[in-house]
């Protein structure tokens, strides 16, 4: 199996290709977060936030890359708030972006791939910088 490749659902391989429908977006972010959940570091931020809450948290995250990526607006909402409690770092972040890039390269190539690499990464920036702001400053983001 080469680098354009990847393994479909039936076990046989298949060409990769770019994210383009809502299915891709959800095989993006089901393998992600069962990655996630897993890992020593970020995996226990997740599984003590989310408990048992799982489907509800998927469906949330389908919605919001649908809308980022996709360009179809099912999302509702403020990413940043429901993180700013949480108790994570730069290296969590940074474990994040790893899985998820390797995710994208496990499973997709082309544009929309290359752009939730980039957006992944800019969210982290600004999340990690407003978190900074707030304990700089003392203070809670509005909800």
């Amino acid at each position: 199996m080469d680098s354009n490749t990847t393994v479909g659902p039936a076990g046989q391989e298949q060409k990769k290709g770019d994210i383009r429908t809502i299915e891709d977006v959800r095989l993006l972010v089901d393998t992600f977060y069962g990655r996630a959940r897993l890992d020593e570091l970020v995996g226990p931020v997740f599984n003590d936030t989310i408990q048992d809450r799982w489907p509800e948290h998927l469906d949330k995250l389908y919605k919001f890359w649908q809308t980022i990526l996709l360009g179809q607006h099912t999302y509702y909402g403020s990413p940043f708030i429901p993180h700013s409690g949480l108790p994570i770092q730069k290296d969590h972040f940074d474990r994040w972006l790893a899985l998820f890039h390797t995710t994208l390269d496990d499973l997709f190539i082309g544009p929309k791939a290359d752009e939730a690499k980039q957006r992944s990464v800019m969210m982290a920036q600004m999340f990690q910088f407003k978190m900074a702001e707030h304990a700089r400053a003392g203070t809670t983001p509005i909800r």
